[in-house]
């Protein structure tokens, strides 16, 4: 039964759409100066829904970039030496030129690859994603982090490199030095 009524549903509103396009094009033929009432109504209308959707979407934009979890501007402010990562991935394994750096100073990685790409991702403790950036044969990216808590941070490949990628992982010790 809810078959014949799905069926007589959809054969109603295919043929009200099939109405829908004979209208159109019935229609069609009209002068073109017959339509410049509607195109002003229709750019005021357009112009009212872009400003509407700026307004909605605008504080909603900057709130969620507020709180961004790259923070390399903020790295470069703080007070301190900029302690510096020398990071390079291979398939499967991330060389770091250290594994141990200062809690509330500035970090750099300066972030390569020797073969293919890779996504550096750094997580904290339970698992979040606090920085990340592109690992690129032949280039050198650079991601600035300031750790502020204490504990052992993993980074993991984030872009498929092949057969091995779930293995592709490293830690880093974030505490007094």
């Amino acid at each position: 039964m809810s078959q014949q009524i799905a069926w007589q549903v959809s054969l109603v509103l295919m043929t009200l759409v099939a109405l829908g396009f004979a209208y159109v094009a019935i229609n069609s033929g009209r002068r073109e100066e017959d339509y410049a009432p509607l195109q002003r109504r229709a750019y005021r209308l357009r112009t009212k829904l872009f400003w509407a959707l700026v307004l909605v979407f605008g504080p909603v934009m900057i709130y969620t970039l507020l709180d961004l979890p790259y923070d390399a501007s903020r790295a470069r402010s703080n007070s301190g030496a900029v302690q510096v990562v020398e990071a390079t991935g291979y398939q499967w394994r991330w060389e770091l030129s250290r594994d141990r750096v200062a809690k509330d100073q500035p970090v750099e990685f300066r972030v390569t690859s020797a073969d293919v790409n890779h996504g550096f991702g750094i997580y904290d403790t339970e698992m979040n994603l606090v920085a990340q950036t592109q690992a690129m044969p032949g280039y050198t990216n650079i991601v600035r982090h300031t750790f502020s808590k204490e504990g052992t941070y993993r980074i993991l490949c984030m872009e498929y490199c092949g057969i091995a990628h779930h293995n592709m992982m490293t830690e880093i010790k974030v505490g007094g030095l």
